[in-house]
């Protein structure tokens, strides 16, 4: 059995209410990175490998609670302390930002001492460490915002090229709306900004586009077909979305299993790239019928209006007398 074989929703007449929910979810993003700017410094919650710091990663040989190591780091003005793995496993992260002096190694070696000093030397061991400087922390948030801005250039390129002008400016409109509200869910929840989350928001980029263009395809399809310019373009782009219905529900489905089982079952370190993929997934999958869709009709509208206007201004005058 085919599912939604025979689809017939009427995506496009619900696009306002569409534009109305990305609007509030895209505003409320950014009142989340106002509210970080104005209480932690930054739009976002950055880590230690765009901040600058170091990463403490200790193993405790007695069951302990992320409480219990913030009181012995300082309480209040703690460094931020997760558990890693299992809680059983007393394992933990400590991400610590860098000293005044701007030592790295100071600042690994005062939590050590802190560690020490409330636990006894020999009550953990320190499984890892690593350190980023802070030039090397704003150098990797250039390149990340670069990767990211190239990787539109690059789909409104290919998809110039692909197909038309028109279906490249709606791919990058849509895959732009993914990347604000994806950007606006990690400020609102503090979500930890890290280079295995930028790699996630690259990769829903990428599902994004592939989604759109699945849709973007069909449209094509469908417009190439005889007496297709005869049809109302909102009724040609609905049939296009309900023909590919079958297609984006399963992959979206396949995706979103497997990225659940890793959020679930899955070690803590991918946790937060799991939980952007599910959110990118989610919202590519939204975009391509409600953001894209809608956004290639406004532009073939505009771009009509614009035809029509020339032509009305060559015909008149071709009829003024000479």
């Amino acid at each position: 059995m085919r599912i939604f074989g025979n689809a017939a929703y009427r995506f496009i007449e619900k696009r306002k209410l569409a534009y109305l929910v990305s609007s509030v979810a895209i505003l409320a993003g950014i009142a989340g990175m106002v509210w970080n700017l104005s209480s932690i410094g930054t739009w976002q919650n950055y880590g230690v490998d765009f901040e600058g710091g170091v990463l403490v990663q200790v193993t405790f040989d007695e069951p302990l609670t992320t409480g219990d190591l913030r009181s012995a780091l300082g309480g209040a003005s703690a460094p931020d302390v997760t558990e890693f793995g299992d809680a059983d496993e007393g394992t933990f992260i400590i991400r610590a930002p860098q000293t005044e002096s701007g030592d790295i190694d100071e600042s690994r070696e005062q939590i050590e001492g802190s560690l020490a000093q409330a636990f006894g030397a020999d009550a953990f061991e320190i499984d890892r460490s690593e350190g980023v400087g802070p030039k090397i922390g704003a150098e990797l948030q250039r390149k990340a915002a670069f990767a990211i801005l190239v990787s539109f250039v690059l789909t409104l390129i290919y998809i110039a090229i692909r197909f038309e002008l028109r279906f490249g400016m709606a791919a990058v409109i849509a895959t732009m709306h993914d990347i604000m509200i994806t950007l606006g869910f990690l400020a609102l929840f503090r979500v930890e900004i890290s280079l295995p989350t930028v790699a996630a928001i690259l990769t829903i980029v990428g599902y994004s586009l592939n989604d759109t263009i699945v849709v973007f395809d069909r449209v094509r399809e469908n417009m190439a077909k005889k007496g297709a310019r005869k049809r109302n373009q909102i009724d040609l782009v609905n049939q296009s979305i309900n023909e590919t219905l079958p297609r984006t529900i399963l992959t979206s489905g396949t995706t979103l299993a497997v990225l659940t089982a890793l959020l679930l079952v899955g070690p803590a370190v991918i946790r937060d790239f799991s939980l952007v993929l599910i959110l990118g997934v989610l919202i590519g999958t939204y975009s391509s019928i409600f953001v894209a869709s809608p956004a290639l009709i406004e532009i073939e509208k505009r771009m009509g209006e614009r035809k029509a206007k020339r032509k009305k201004i060559v015909d008149a005058g071709d009829a003024i007398p000479t």
